[in-house]
Protein backbone atom coordinates (compact mmCIF):
# COMPACT_ATOMS: atom_id res chain seq x y z
CA UNK A 1 0.00 0.00 0.00
CA UNK A 2 2.79 2.44 0.97
CA UNK A 3 4.90 1.51 -2.55
CA UNK A 4 1.05 2.65 -4.46
CA UNK A 5 0.60 5.79 -2.37
CA UNK A 6 4.87 6.49 -3.86
CA UNK A 7 3.54 5.74 -7.06
CA UNK A 8 1.07 7.78 -7.15
CA UNK A 9 2.39 10.93 -5.50
CA UNK A 10 5.30 10.51 -8.35
CA UNK A 11 2.08 11.05 -11.19
CA UNK A 12 1.65 14.68 -9.26
CA UNK A 13 2.58 17.20 -11.52
CA UNK A 14 3.44 19.64 -8.39
CA UNK A 15 5.62 16.61 -6.78
CA UNK A 16 7.63 15.99 -9.92
CA UNK A 17 8.35 19.42 -10.18
CA UNK A 18 9.47 19.55 -6.50
CA UNK A 19 11.80 16.58 -7.17
CA UNK A 20 12.96 17.71 -10.56
CA UNK A 21 13.76 20.67 -9.09
CA UNK A 22 15.56 19.18 -5.82
CA UNK A 23 17.42 17.12 -8.14
CA UNK A 24 18.81 20.12 -10.07
CA UNK A 25 19.81 22.14 -6.74
CA UNK A 26 21.89 19.01 -5.62
CA UNK A 27 23.58 18.92 -9.62
CA UNK A 28 24.27 22.66 -9.27
CA UNK A 29 25.21 21.98 -5.37
CA UNK A 30 28.11 19.22 -6.51
CA UNK A 31 29.22 21.71 -9.65
CA UNK A 32 29.72 24.55 -7.27
CA UNK A 33 31.97 22.24 -4.81
CA UNK A 34 33.60 20.77 -7.14
CA UNK A 35 34.24 24.00 -9.30
CA UNK A 36 34.16 27.17 -7.45
CA UNK A 37 33.39 29.54 -10.02
CA UNK A 38 33.85 32.82 -8.94
CA UNK A 39 30.98 34.77 -7.40
CA UNK A 40 31.05 38.37 -6.87
CA UNK A 41 29.93 39.94 -3.28
CA UNK A 42 26.44 40.64 -3.17
CA UNK A 43 24.17 43.53 -3.82
CA UNK A 44 21.94 44.33 -0.93
CA UNK A 45 19.71 46.25 -0.48
CA UNK A 46 18.45 47.34 3.14
CA UNK A 47 15.96 49.24 4.78
CA UNK A 48 13.10 49.34 7.24
CA UNK A 49 10.02 47.51 5.48
CA UNK A 50 7.65 49.73 4.26
CA UNK A 51 10.03 52.36 3.28
CA UNK A 52 10.47 51.76 -0.51
CA UNK A 53 13.01 48.69 -0.76
CA UNK A 54 10.76 46.72 -2.84
CA UNK A 55 10.49 49.57 -5.98
CA UNK A 56 14.16 49.85 -5.67
CA UNK A 57 14.66 46.32 -5.80
CA UNK A 58 12.43 45.94 -8.71
CA UNK A 59 14.02 48.83 -10.62
CA UNK A 60 17.63 47.43 -10.04
CA UNK A 61 16.78 44.03 -10.66
CA UNK A 62 16.20 44.62 -14.30
CA UNK A 63 19.66 45.09 -15.00
CA UNK A 64 20.45 42.40 -17.46
CA UNK A 65 23.90 42.18 -15.27
CA UNK A 66 22.14 40.98 -12.03
CA UNK A 67 21.01 37.87 -10.76
CA UNK A 68 17.94 37.56 -8.21
CA UNK A 69 15.47 35.41 -7.10
CA UNK A 70 12.17 37.80 -7.22
CA UNK A 71 11.81 37.28 -3.40
CA UNK A 72 12.82 37.45 -0.27
CA UNK A 73 14.58 34.89 1.73
CA UNK A 74 14.55 35.23 5.47
CA UNK A 75 14.37 31.50 5.94
CA UNK A 76 17.54 30.83 4.35
CA UNK A 77 19.23 33.71 6.16
CA UNK A 78 17.68 32.97 9.44
CA UNK A 79 18.70 29.17 9.15
CA UNK A 80 22.23 30.26 8.85
CA UNK A 81 22.22 32.99 12.33
CA UNK A 82 18.63 33.60 13.48
CA UNK A 83 16.59 33.63 16.58
CA UNK A 84 16.85 29.93 16.75
CA UNK A 85 20.50 30.24 17.63
CA UNK A 86 20.41 33.66 19.44
CA UNK A 87 17.71 32.93 21.73
CA UNK A 88 15.07 34.94 20.25
CA UNK A 89 17.05 37.91 20.79
CA UNK A 90 15.88 39.17 17.27
CA UNK A 91 16.67 38.08 13.26
CA UNK A 92 19.74 40.61 13.68
CA UNK A 93 23.35 39.50 13.04
CA UNK A 94 26.19 40.80 14.41
CA UNK A 95 30.19 41.02 13.30
CA UNK A 96 30.87 37.99 15.99
CA UNK A 97 27.92 35.34 14.68
CA UNK A 98 29.88 35.58 10.71
CA UNK A 99 31.13 32.21 10.40
CA UNK A 100 33.20 31.27 6.51
CA UNK A 101 30.81 28.45 6.36
CA UNK A 102 28.30 30.83 6.03
CA UNK A 103 29.85 32.81 3.13
CA UNK A 104 30.41 28.94 1.18
CA UNK A 105 26.76 28.25 2.21
CA UNK A 106 25.57 31.72 0.78
CA UNK A 107 27.22 31.11 -2.68
CA UNK A 108 26.06 27.65 -3.01
CA UNK A 109 22.47 28.23 -2.34
CA UNK A 110 22.81 31.37 -4.80
CA UNK A 111 24.61 29.41 -7.29
CA UNK A 112 22.03 25.99 -6.93
CA UNK A 113 19.00 28.61 -8.29
CA UNK A 114 20.68 31.23 -9.83
CA UNK A 115 23.76 30.27 -11.72
CA UNK A 116 26.74 32.32 -11.27
CA UNK A 117 27.09 35.84 -11.09
CA UNK A 118 26.41 38.97 -9.12
CA UNK A 119 23.45 38.77 -6.71
CA UNK A 120 20.87 41.10 -5.82
CA UNK A 121 19.12 40.45 -2.72
CA UNK A 122 16.58 42.37 -0.84
CA UNK A 123 15.50 40.63 2.44
CA UNK A 124 13.85 42.71 5.35
CA UNK A 125 15.50 41.37 7.80
CA UNK A 126 19.67 42.33 6.66
CA UNK A 127 18.79 45.98 7.65
CA UNK A 128 19.58 44.43 11.16
CA UNK A 129 22.59 42.35 9.57
CA UNK A 130 24.70 44.33 8.07
CA UNK A 131 27.74 44.09 10.14
CA UNK A 132 27.50 40.17 9.57
CA UNK A 133 26.59 40.29 6.07
CA UNK A 134 30.01 43.01 5.41
CA UNK A 135 31.92 40.38 7.29
CA UNK A 136 30.80 37.44 5.17
CA UNK A 137 31.15 39.73 2.41
CA UNK A 138 33.47 42.78 2.75
CA UNK A 139 33.12 43.54 -1.38
CA UNK A 140 29.89 43.70 -1.13
CA UNK A 141 27.13 46.96 -1.91
CA UNK A 142 24.44 47.91 0.08
CA UNK A 143 21.65 50.22 -1.13
CA UNK A 144 20.37 51.85 1.87
CA UNK A 145 16.71 53.38 1.68
CA UNK A 146 15.11 55.44 4.29
CA UNK A 147 11.57 57.23 4.60
CA UNK A 148 9.61 59.81 6.53
CA UNK A 149 9.35 58.00 10.35
CA UNK A 150 5.58 59.54 10.25
CA UNK A 151 4.66 57.90 7.23
CA UNK A 152 6.76 54.90 7.15
CA UNK A 153 5.17 53.88 10.74
CA UNK A 154 1.85 54.59 9.11
CA UNK A 155 2.69 51.70 6.43
CA UNK A 156 3.94 49.27 8.44
CA UNK A 157 0.60 50.28 10.47
CA UNK A 158 -1.22 48.76 7.33
CA UNK A 159 0.12 46.35 6.84
CA UNK A 160 0.08 44.66 10.48
CA UNK A 161 -3.79 45.14 10.35
CA UNK A 162 -3.36 42.90 7.22
CA UNK A 163 -2.44 39.91 9.52
CA UNK A 164 -1.75 37.38 9.39
CA UNK A 165 0.04 37.91 5.39
CA UNK A 166 2.88 39.30 6.74
CA UNK A 167 2.80 37.35 10.19
CA UNK A 168 6.30 35.62 11.13
CA UNK A 169 5.23 32.26 12.65
CA UNK A 170 4.93 31.45 8.47
CA UNK A 171 8.94 31.48 8.82
CA UNK A 172 9.97 31.54 12.63
CA UNK A 173 7.44 28.75 13.71
CA UNK A 174 5.94 30.31 17.10
CA UNK A 175 7.17 32.71 19.26
CA UNK A 176 8.31 31.67 22.99
CA UNK A 177 6.57 33.91 24.60
CA UNK A 178 2.31 35.70 24.52
CA UNK A 179 2.32 38.71 22.44
CA UNK A 180 -1.03 40.80 22.67
CA UNK A 181 -0.27 43.62 20.73
CA UNK A 182 -3.08 46.45 20.68
CA UNK A 183 -5.03 44.59 23.37
CA UNK A 184 -4.81 41.30 22.05
CA UNK A 185 -5.67 41.76 18.22
CA UNK A 186 -2.36 41.00 17.28
CA UNK A 187 -0.08 37.46 18.71
CA UNK A 188 2.12 37.36 16.37
CA UNK A 189 4.97 39.73 15.31
CA UNK A 190 4.40 40.99 11.36
CA UNK A 191 7.43 41.92 9.07
CA UNK A 192 10.60 41.04 11.09
CA UNK A 193 11.87 41.01 14.69
CA UNK A 194 13.68 43.28 16.61
CA UNK A 195 15.62 43.61 19.25
CA UNK A 196 13.92 44.27 22.64
CA UNK A 197 10.83 42.63 20.78
CA UNK A 198 9.37 41.03 23.87
CA UNK A 199 9.33 44.31 25.48
CA UNK A 200 6.46 45.50 22.98
CA UNK A 201 4.24 42.36 23.07
CA UNK A 202 1.36 44.17 25.18
CA UNK A 203 2.10 47.52 23.46
CA UNK A 204 -0.32 49.51 21.10
CA UNK A 205 0.29 48.74 17.66
CA UNK A 206 1.74 52.35 16.87
CA UNK A 207 4.50 51.64 19.48
CA UNK A 208 5.45 48.54 17.68
CA UNK A 209 5.67 50.00 14.61
CA UNK A 210 7.70 52.71 15.33
CA UNK A 211 10.07 50.49 17.32
CA UNK A 212 10.68 48.78 14.26
CA UNK A 213 11.39 51.89 12.40
CA UNK A 214 13.88 52.92 14.91
CA UNK A 215 15.57 49.99 15.58
CA UNK A 216 15.85 49.26 11.57
CA UNK A 217 17.27 52.65 10.56
CA UNK A 218 19.57 53.06 14.16
CA UNK A 219 21.18 49.60 13.01
CA UNK A 220 21.59 51.30 9.42
CA UNK A 221 23.13 54.42 10.85
CA UNK A 222 25.41 52.40 13.26
CA UNK A 223 26.53 49.89 10.43
CA UNK A 224 27.09 53.05 8.02
CA UNK A 225 30.39 53.41 10.05
CA UNK A 226 31.55 50.12 9.15
CA UNK A 227 30.95 49.49 5.55
CA UNK A 228 33.36 51.76 3.57
CA UNK A 229 31.52 54.60 1.58
CA UNK A 230 32.10 53.26 -1.43
CA UNK A 231 30.05 50.49 -0.50
CA UNK A 232 27.34 52.32 0.99
CA UNK A 233 24.56 54.15 -1.20
CA UNK A 234 22.16 55.81 0.57
CA UNK A 235 18.83 56.60 -0.98
CA UNK A 236 15.60 58.74 0.18
CA UNK A 237 12.34 57.57 -0.73
CA UNK A 238 10.63 60.82 -0.71
CA UNK A 239 13.16 61.69 -3.71
CA UNK A 240 11.17 59.31 -5.82
CA UNK A 241 8.33 61.87 -5.73
CA UNK A 242 10.89 64.60 -7.47
CA UNK A 243 13.75 63.35 -9.77
CA UNK A 244 13.40 59.15 -9.69
CA UNK A 245 15.43 59.71 -12.76
CA UNK A 246 18.37 60.65 -11.47
CA UNK A 247 18.17 58.67 -7.94
CA UNK A 248 18.47 55.68 -9.94
CA UNK A 249 20.82 56.84 -12.32
CA UNK A 250 23.21 57.50 -9.44
CA UNK A 251 22.42 54.21 -8.08
CA UNK A 252 23.66 52.65 -11.23
CA UNK A 253 26.94 54.62 -11.63
CA UNK A 254 27.84 53.69 -8.48
CA UNK A 255 27.59 50.21 -8.91
CA UNK A 256 29.36 50.45 -11.96
CA UNK A 257 26.44 49.28 -14.11
CA UNK A 258 24.98 51.03 -17.36
CA UNK A 259 21.96 52.89 -16.70
CA UNK A 260 20.06 51.22 -19.38
CA UNK A 261 17.11 52.63 -21.54
CA UNK A 262 14.35 50.23 -20.64
CA UNK A 263 15.55 50.95 -16.65
CA UNK A 264 15.66 55.18 -17.59
CA UNK A 265 12.20 54.09 -19.14
CA UNK A 266 10.78 52.37 -16.10
CA UNK A 267 12.33 55.24 -13.75
CA UNK A 268 10.17 57.83 -15.82
CA UNK A 269 7.13 56.35 -14.52
CA UNK A 270 8.15 55.13 -11.01
CA UNK A 271 4.98 56.17 -9.47
CA UNK A 272 2.62 54.06 -11.83
CA UNK A 273 4.74 51.04 -11.38
CA UNK A 274 3.71 50.50 -7.52
CA UNK A 275 4.31 46.84 -6.03
CA UNK A 276 3.01 47.64 -3.17
CA UNK A 277 -0.15 46.59 -1.90
CA UNK A 278 -0.85 47.47 1.35
CA UNK A 279 -1.60 51.31 1.22
CA UNK A 280 -2.70 51.82 -2.64
CA UNK A 281 -0.81 54.49 -4.84
CA UNK A 282 2.20 56.16 -3.40
CA UNK A 283 1.62 59.66 -1.85
CA UNK A 284 3.56 61.52 0.61
CA UNK A 285 2.12 62.24 3.99
CA UNK A 286 -0.61 59.46 4.14
CA UNK A 287 -0.49 59.18 7.74
CA UNK A 288 -2.36 62.42 8.22
CA UNK A 289 -5.35 60.70 6.39
CA UNK A 290 -4.77 57.36 7.72
CA UNK A 291 -3.64 56.64 11.28
CA UNK A 292 -3.03 60.90 11.83
CA UNK A 293 -4.00 60.83 15.94
CA UNK A 294 -1.38 57.45 16.62
CA UNK A 295 1.41 58.75 14.59
CA UNK A 296 0.87 62.00 16.80
CA UNK A 297 1.24 59.83 19.87
CA UNK A 298 5.00 57.83 18.67
CA UNK A 299 6.73 61.42 17.48
CA UNK A 300 8.63 61.66 20.61
CA UNK A 301 10.24 58.08 19.59
CA UNK A 302 10.33 59.10 15.78
CA UNK A 303 12.01 62.73 16.37
CA UNK A 304 15.69 61.90 17.51
CA UNK A 305 15.67 59.53 14.40
CA UNK A 306 14.12 61.61 11.91
CA UNK A 307 16.28 64.58 13.01
CA UNK A 308 19.90 62.47 11.80
CA UNK A 309 18.16 61.46 8.62
CA UNK A 310 17.33 64.98 7.70
CA UNK A 311 13.99 64.75 8.28
CA UNK A 312 12.13 67.96 9.72
CA UNK A 313 9.08 68.07 12.28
Amino acid sequence: MNGLKKILKLKDPEIRAKNLRALRYGVRGLAWKLLRPHMPDPVFIVGCSRAGTSVTYETIRLSRHLLSFGYELPTFWNGLWGPHHNGWHSEGAELQHAKPEHRDAAFKYFYERLGAGWVLDKTCINVLRVPYLYRLFPKACFIYIHRDGRDNVNSLMEGWKQTPRFALHQFLGPLPASVRIDGGRYDDWSFFLPPDWRRFNNASLERVCAHQWVSANRAALGARRLVPPRQWIPIRYEDFFVDPVSVFQRVFERLDLPFEEPIRRRCESLLQHQTSLVSGPPRLAKWKTQNPRAIERVLDVLAPTMRELGYEL
